[in-house]
């Protein structure tokens, strides 16, 4: 006696179901071309094999940063030390206002040298806003805000990137309020 596919006798424990409904599942995906959703990395204004993972984009916050008055940059290569991007900017600002509108100033200086933000926090509180640029995350900081959480010594081990820093953008500890 010959059994046709109709007629073959259908599992019966829990186990046999989930191997028939995981080789189907295999089967599925051989079939189809799925194709693997983008990543960080692979963003529009990102790409790991760019200029030095993103030190353009970088730099081009550093400038944003400064054109608006920002202070204190300090640039950080974490590449090698953390998994989510390759350089961190800390700037400071004198004032909520001030953060917010050195906030605006490297989101306007990215967006015109073609850098997309993937994402934002704290902007509008003015204590401390973070702007997400994939291979570039920058941190505006009012200043006691800034001192209060020392990004600067919890990157203790990454290496600080040579910025050309005028003047009038350092300040002393007893200048900011």
């Amino acid at each position: 006696m010959m059994i046709t596919a109709e007629q073959e006798p259908k599992p019966t424990n829990e186990n046999s179901v989930r191997s028939a409904n995981e080789t189907k599942l295999q089967q599925d995906a051989r079939n189809t071309n799925v194709q693997p959703a983008p990543t960080r990395r692979g963003a529009k204004g990102t790409s790991a094999g760019r200029d030095e993972e993103g030190l353009t984009e970088a730099q081009a916050a550093v400038e944003g940063a400064l054109d608006n008055k920002a202070l204190d940059p300090v640039l950080l290569d974490v590449r090698g030390l953390c998994s989510y991007t390759n350089y961190i900017l800390l700037v400071s600002g004198r004032s909520d206002r001030h953060v917010e509108s050195v906030c605006e100033g490297i989101m306007k200086t990215m967006r015109e040298q073609g850098h997309v933000v993937l994402g934002t926090e704290g902007k509008r509180s003015g204590q401390w806003a973070l702007l997400d640029f994939g291979d570039c995350v920058v941190h505006v900081f009012y200043h006691a805000t800034r001192e209060h959480y020392d990004l600067e010594g919890l990157w203790i081990d990454a290496p600080r990137v040579t910025l050309d820093v005028p003047e009038e953008a350092r300040s002393a500890s007893d200048d900011v309020d």
